[in-house]
């Protein structure tokens, strides 16, 4: 029987040849070797379409789990185990985490040849967003409201967690640009300290092309002074989050996928769940029908259940969105740049990411989804 090549999420609501190859029995066999009670036949039930790693869902050993390869120049095994941390302390606060296997000798990242990888249980729910690309808004308000509520609940847990700054600024959703004093600085000192991401500004007039974001990141600076240092999720997008099939209204049964959480602060994050699911940034064509206030309020009507939001609050977070990408678009810039090697993909990052997302915002569009929420309005009620 025939079998398709596996596809990989593409930027522009397609699907393309992964960068990384699909993972292979041969290789998952070898891999849960190394974990006794997962140790027998292999087989894989299904490749993710998710574009920075290679992962699979595999059943062995009358188990399922969740094996995913990272490239050792993306991921570490002490990057790894900085997210594993994270996981195993907001597990132990109770939120609904999958857990980190370890292997015999107790490693829950695994350095092979040029790969590192890592083991989970699976995540309890549906995935009802498995096939979704990650900027395609939710399927419905009720799924935005507890999604609001589930990201304040891993605020709460998360509070109590102390680490160190991720040892990587690849593909991690930081704020060091974001609350640095002077924005031109802070990505001159990432250039000296990653000679990639230099090599791949070199030949673009960016000093000049991100003028038009300094006077919104001037404007910040004051209002970024008081916001405490939180572990955040980085990515919180409804695909990231399983569901429970029967409850009603729908409620997030699961949280995924933590490759890009850092020590931020908690508005950070709400404005980063807003910016990814409130905007079909895959459709901005379709103007004014390319924003969803209504999944932007039940996002903040969830998180207020749990946290509650003062105005200037509610007035920082339209401020945040504009800029709330910029350190994880850079580090797009010199992943594209410097690993995958792939120059469409980086002038995406830099012109369509870095600069557009950002422009955006001083569109009418994304003027009125600022304006929705700073407003104190009532969330739309759920049916």
């Amino acid at each position: 029987m025939h079998t398709p090549p596996h596809r990989s999420h593409g930027w522009n609501h397609d699907v393309v040849t992964p960068d990384w190859p699909a993972l292979h029995v041969t290789e998952v066999h070898a891999l849960l070797d190394r974990f006794p009670a997962l140790r027998g036949g292999v087989r894989i039930d299904w490749h993710s379409p998710r574009p920075f790693s290679a992962a699979a869902r595999v059943h062995t050993n009358g188990s399922d789990v969740f094996v995913k390869r990272h490239h050792g120049r993306v991921r570490t095994p002490q990057a790894l185990r900085e997210e594993h941390a994270f996981i195993t302390h907001l597990n132990s606060h109770g939120l609904p985490v999958p857990t980190v296997l370890a292997d015999a000798d107790g490693h829950t990242a695994i350095a092979s040849g040029e790969w590192t990888y890592e083991v989970h249980t699976l995540a309890t729910g549906l995935d009802v967003y498995r096939n979704t690309a990650s900027w395609t808004p939710p399927f419905s308000l009720e799924h935005a409201h507890s999604a609001g509520q589930m990201l304040a609940q891993l605020h709460v847990a998360a509070a109590d967690f102390d680490a160190p700054m991720r040892s990587t600024t690849l593909l991690v959703a930081q704020d060091t640009l974001l609350r640095a004093p002077d924005l031109i600085a802070a990505i001159e000192a990432r250039c000296a300290a990653r000679p990639a991401l230099a090599e791949a500004l070199h030949m673009r007039d960016w000093r000049r092309q991100i003028s038009a974001l300094l006077p919104r990141h001037a404007r910040l600076q004051p209002q970024l002074l008081h916001q405490s240092r939180l572990w955040t999720h980085g990515d919180w997008h409804v695909s990231n989050l399983f569901w429970q099939p029967v409850r009603k209204p729908a409620q997030v049964s699961s949280i995924l996928d933590f490759g890009l959480c850092a020590p931020t602060f908690a508005l950070f994050d709400l404005a980063t769940a807003i910016e990814r699911n409130a905007i079909a940034w895959l459709q901005l064509e379709q103007g004014m029908h390319a924003i969803y206030p209504d999944i932007a309020l039940q996002l903040i009507a969830g998180y207020v259940k749990v946290l509650p939001l003062s105005p200037r609050q509610r007035s920082l977070l339209a401020e945040l969105l504009p800029l709330v990408h910029l350190d994880f678009a850079l580090s797009e810039v010199e992943y594209f740049h410097a690993i995958t090697r792939k120059s469409a993909d980086v002038e995406l990052a830099w012109s369509a990411f870095f600069l557009g997302h950002a422009a955006w915002f001083d569109s009418a569009p994304g003027l009125q989804l600022l304006d929705v929420i700073r407003a104190p309005a009532l969330a739309p009620a759920l049916a």
